[in-house]
């Protein structure tokens, strides 16, 4: 007997689910911006038809392949969201200094200058990323990682622009977009066929890619946990100190996974010819 989280049945059933709550969340942010005046949260729309239109343009110019598409916009956000993340956090060190930056007020109840308008962009690109997945079926299994992914991403991120908290600590989350250019450029490249992964420029790939998972990915998202239960008790009653956690606990869960396949593409790619044997 087959298993259903392999088979069609079971995603189409994934779809359906992950589609379903796209068409909630866009019905969300609409009737915020609408019948709630929040016009700053428009630049989500802005995100997602920027990254839309980057599609269409890669899709005409370079390759119609759906895959490769979605891997190069991905890499375009991440780029774009990187240089954001940095400016943003050299902008604000320069003028209120580590100690200054890392109080609690300033991570719960105040946004750093052009944090606001970055999160709302980075928003909009998980929403793009999430339907393009879903139009050309680019995941697997019953409940795809990629997909609950971008759900807890749009749920923790939207939640938060709405009642405008804990934007900072969403912001200090994205550093780890640094590691997904890497992530994004190793994919693509193998697209390309390039996967000799002893040459001397897959080898700084590597080394690239395993900096930027510890220190702008697994680091900084164990620290922002241990941070937000430091001040557990300086949190006010509601829902901020519960969905900070649950989010971070699944992006450590993810983290903790991405971090497993690593590693397994690491030992395929130094080692080709036992992977092979392995195979056989």
């Amino acid at each position: 007997m087959s298993r259903p989280s392999h088979g069609p049945n079971a995603h189409n059933k994934a779809g359906s689910f992950f589609l379903a709550t796209l068409l909630l969340w866009f019905l969300s942010v609409w009737f915020e911006i609408v019948f709630n005046k929040r016009t700053q949260l428009l630049c989500i729309v802005a995100g997602a038809c920027f990254f839309q239109i980057a599609n269409w343009v890669i899709r005409f110019l370079v390759s119609r392949d759906p895959l490769f598409v979605n891997t190069s916009v991905s890499l375009l956000h991440s780029t774009i969201t990187s240089v954001s993340v940095v400016f943003i956090l050299v902008n604000q060190y320069l003028k209120n200094s580590l100690d200054g930056m890392f109080q609690h007020s300033q991570l719960v109840g105040s946004a750093w200058q052009w944090a606001y308008p970055a999160l709302c962009f980075s928003c909009g690109y998980f929403a793009y990323d999430q339907l393009d997945m879903l139009y050309y079926r680019l995941y697997n299994g019953l409940i795809p990682s990629i997909l609950v992914h971008h759900l807890i991403l749009l749920i923790c991120v939207t939640l938060a622009l709405y009642r405008n908290v804990t934007i900072n600590y969403l912001i200090l989350t994205l550093i780890c977009e640094l590691h997904s250019i890497f992530l994004h450029v190793r994919k693509v490249r193998r697209m390309a066929g390039f996967r000799d992964g002893r040459s001397k420029i897959m080898k700084v790939e590597w080394f690239l890619n395993w900096t930027t998972f510890t220190f702008a990915r697994f680091v900084p998202h164990v620290l922002i946990t241990v941070k937000l239960i430091v001040d557990a008790s300086k949190f006010k009653r509601g829902v901020e100190l519960p969905l900070a956690l649950f989010g971070m606990a699944g992006m450590n869960l993810l983290n903790a996974g991405l971090g497993i396949d690593l590693y397994n593409a690491f030992v395929r790619e130094m080692n080709p010819q036992k992977s092979s044997h392995d195979r056989e």
